[in-house]
């Protein structure tokens, strides 16, 4: 199982099914929630009250838009245990060679049709260790996929599928325009597509929450995602999160389980990769199959790890700075080294965008690309000052000190073993 967490506080599963636990090869095991009280007359009949519901809701709209654009990812995996088929078909039940058998599900949103393909965005841990892929639409026809790219950074990946059988594409909403408690609807396929098309409701709880999650591959997953309390179960992953007018918001991703050592459970926590971050990483993927990121060519740790007298003390800090990336390390002859960026200078801008965090720093380094030039705000000394930084190098080029474990020169570096008196000079 992926290991994660959550402002270090927690365990999050990601929500695709996997490996057959879950309605895969198994029987699913029902509570009968009928009630047991009647109504009847004094006659002793039965009586049906004769109300007339409307049911053409916003919500009833807003997931019909949608439906016939979320499907069904079916990962199938070589299998050496094959005299189940072998002998179904024909075969010699003795037979060694591999054969692909369903070893895990998940969701997709197919959107967008361009000649005779179509395309579908997924969660990479979807389609992770596929030997061949199927999606199942609405409709319930099974088309063969193909990986058109992925990036486990931000777990999305893109798949392209006939044509022919799509009718509808979702649309994207600005997911930089959320609200806290607006609705927010989850479709999808909870344990697989037994259940697909299922909708469920609730709001947005929260915006940017920092999500870290270690994919099995040994992947690090770092986002800002949109949390809701929409019912999410293993099988949303890659599903749509949708406003009440039918747009996507977010690809569903992960929940919370339970939180901190003591693994008290926990209900209501899902989160979805904003619609903003997909459409930027989707179009890359489209265009090379793998995101090119830029890289600055430092480590670092969120000042939140710091106590307000480290910050006044140790860097003279102004009290009104709460929040920024502290420079940990910088490599010789990257984009900080050359703009003059040095060791225990606080990141606290990209751009115009305010950086409370590592993962804040990289979703906005993350916007850009190779060969633009941004201007970095950072404190030295006390001091605000700005640099241009022209990024002409890539994630590719750091050296290996700055990209193993959790200290990626622009990943998050949150491990205890950054504590100020390693950082500051102490023992």
């Amino acid at each position: 199982m992926s290991k994660g967490n959550i402002g270090n506080i927690g365990k999050l599963l990601l929500t695709g099914v996997v490996g057959g636990a879950i309605a895969l090869g198994g029987n699913a095991i029902y509570q009968n929630t009928q009630s047991t009280n009647t109504s009847t007359s004094s006659t002793g009949s039965t009586q049906v009250s004769k109300v007339n519901v409307s049911v053409n809701t916003d919500t009833t709209a807003a997931i019909k838009k949608v439906s016939n654009a979320v499907v069904s990812v079916l990962n199938y995996t070589n299998s050496s245990n094959s005299s189940s088929i072998d002998s179904l078909f024909g075969g010699n039940s003795n037979s060694s060679s591999n054969q692909p058998t369903l070893s895990s599900e998940g969701s997709g949103v197919i959107y967008k049709k361009d000649g005779n393909t179509a395309y579908v965005v997924t969660n990479y841990h979807v389609i992770s260790g596929n030997s061949s892929l199927d999606v199942q639409m609405a409709g319930g026809q099974k088309i063969k996929a193909t990986v058109v790219g992925y990036d486990t950074y931000t777990d999305l990946a893109v798949l392209k599928i006939d044509a022919k059988y799509v009718n509808e594409v979702a649309t994207f909403a600005n997911s930089d325009n959320l609200t806290v408690g607006e609705p927010a609807i989850a479709v999808g396929s909870p344990l697989g597509s037994q259940f697909a098309n299922t909708a469920t409701e609730g709001i947005v709880s929260a915006k940017s929450r920092q999500v870290t999650l270690q994919q099995d591959s040994g992947a690090t997953t770092n986002i800002n995602a949109i949390q809701t309390d929409a019912a999410i179960n293993p099988g949303n992953s890659g599903g749509a999160l949708i406003n009440i007018e039918g747009q996507v918001i977010g690809i569903t991703q992960s929940k919370l389980t339970s939180t901190g050592e003591s693994g008290v459970s926990a209900e209501g926590m899902g989160f979805a990769i904003p619609s903003n971050t997909v459409t930027t990483i989707i179009a890359q993927l489209e265009k090379n199959g793998k995101v090119v990121r830029p890289a600055l060519g430092i480590s670092m740790v969120d000042l939140s790890n710091y106590s307000s007298e480290t910050l006044s003390q140790q860097l003279n800090l102004p009290a009104s700075v709460t929040g920024g990336v502290l420079i940990e390390q910088v490599q010789s002859g990257m984009p900080a080294a050359t703009a003059g960026l040095k060791r225990l200078d606080v990141i606290t801008k990209i751009g115009n965008t305010t950086i409370s965090s590592s993962t804040d720093l990289q979703v906005a380094l993350f916007k850009y690309n190779i060969g633009d030039t941004i201007q970095v705000t950072y404190y030295r000394d006390g001091k605000q000052q700005t640099a241009n930084v022209k990024l002409n190098k890539q994630q590719s080029d750091l050296d290996s000190s700055l990209t193993s474990g959790n200290n990626n020169s622009d990943s998050n570096s949150n491990s205890n073993n950054n504590n100020s008196n390693s950082i500051f000079g102490g023992n």
